[in-house]
């Protein structure tokens, strides 16, 4: 079992499975020793997108568990594109992260912590990235939060 796998088990995390691409695109590409992940969306343990606005309907702590279930779905699409062996990442480049917010919402840093959280708990020094959190009025299927991320292999 790869060090990462132990760290899963041991936080106790289950991946979900990655999802295909539902348009015109691949949910990951590897260019030399980087990895592209396409964005993520917010969807629950039960496969239910987590949808609305924070700030509206969605508070910051649902924000919060929103982002986090994207970048479990990063890893989870990371996992594929490694052959099921998480050692082969080196470290994690960097998060975009998109939250669908009210015009007055001005915590989306704290919005997609989520996803830099878990990435960070997992892959521990690896995990280090850079970041951007950027606001949006909407986003696809009316999910409440999308991230995408950029790898470098071994």
């Amino acid at each position: 079992m790869s060090k990462i796998e132990e760290k899963l088990k041991s936080l106790d995390i289950i991946l979900p499975e990655p999802k295909a691409p539902v348009g015109a695109y691949v949910g990951t590409k590897i260019v030399g020793k980087l990895l592209f992940i396409s964005g993520q969306v917010s969807i629950d343990k039960n496969a239910k997108l987590i949808t609305g606005k924070i700030g509206k309907n969605l508070n910051l702590e649902q924000g919060y568990k929103a982002a986090e279930r994207c970048g479990l779905s990063i890893i989870a699409h990371v996992k594929n594109a490694c052959d099921g062996d998480l050692d082969k990442i080196k470290t994690c480049v960097k998060l975009t992260g998109y939250v669908n917010s009210t015009d007055d919402f001005k915590d989306q840093p704290k919005i997609i912590n989520g996803a830099s959280d878990i990435i960070a708990k997992i892959f521990e020094k690896k995990g280090e990235h850079t970041r951007a959190a950027i606001s949006v009025n909407s986003l696809p299927l009316g999910v409440a939060v999308e991230v995408d991320a950029i790898f470098e292999l071994n």
